[in-house]
């Protein structure tokens, strides 16, 4: 099973999401991908991605992930937790220490949904905290320095162990994500 995890704000519908969908769709059509829509709270938001994995082991299926952002902070506690190996797209290091930015209200452009991040969120997103990556071969992760929303330097210093793709320039979407398709399967799945 391959779990995508989209960001905070984000959804299956965004860019990256598309192109992970449709990629695997072109060259995976048998792998059960699951691209769930996550619930703004962040505790609710883990349960259903723990429900996904722990069905995939229940069925005897490997597990891959990869996560975008506050995704790829999820993807670090699932592989971490569970096993699987994991591509983290500029991921989230500290997410928790962001949140005091967007405590009240919110709005999430791809599913019109306005909700509000409340201050008991920011404590339940640290207790998915990886201080320490105990497994670096399970992690690949695909950073770009002009990221605009989160500094690069955490990442490279937290996954510092990890097989790491540091691209100048880019952007927090990851700019030219599509043409690292063929690379991210070949770690997931090899």
């Amino acid at each position: 099973m391959l779990l995508y995890i989209h960001g905070f704000n984000s959804s299956p519908l965004s860019d990256k999401g598309v192109v992970t969908a449709q990629y695997l769709a072109k060259h995976y059509p048998e792998l059960n991908f699951h691209q769930p829509q996550l619930p703004s709270d962040p505790k609710e938001a883990m349960t259903l991605l723990s429900a996904e994995v722990e069905s995939a082991i229940k069925a005897g299926e490997k597990l891959a992930y990869i996560g975008s952002s506050l995704g790829g902070y999820f993807a670090s506690y699932l592989a971490e937790t569970y096993g699987g190996k994991a591509v983290l797209i500029n991921p989230a290091v500290t997410p928790f220490e962001l949140f005091d930015d967007f405590i009240g209200p919110q709005y999430n452009p791809y599913t019109d949904e306005h909700y509000q991040v409340l201050p008991e969120h920011k404590e339940q997103v640290a207790t998915f905290n990886t201080e320490v990556i105990l497994n670096p071969d399970r992690f690949l992760v695909l950073l770009q320095s002009g990221d605009e929303v989160l500094d690069y330097r955490q990442a490279v210093k937290k996954y510092h162990c990890c097989q790491l793709i540091i691209q100048p320039g880019g952007d927090h979407s990851f700019v030219g994500y599509d043409k690292q398709m063929q690379s991210i399967c070949q770690f997931l799945f090899s």
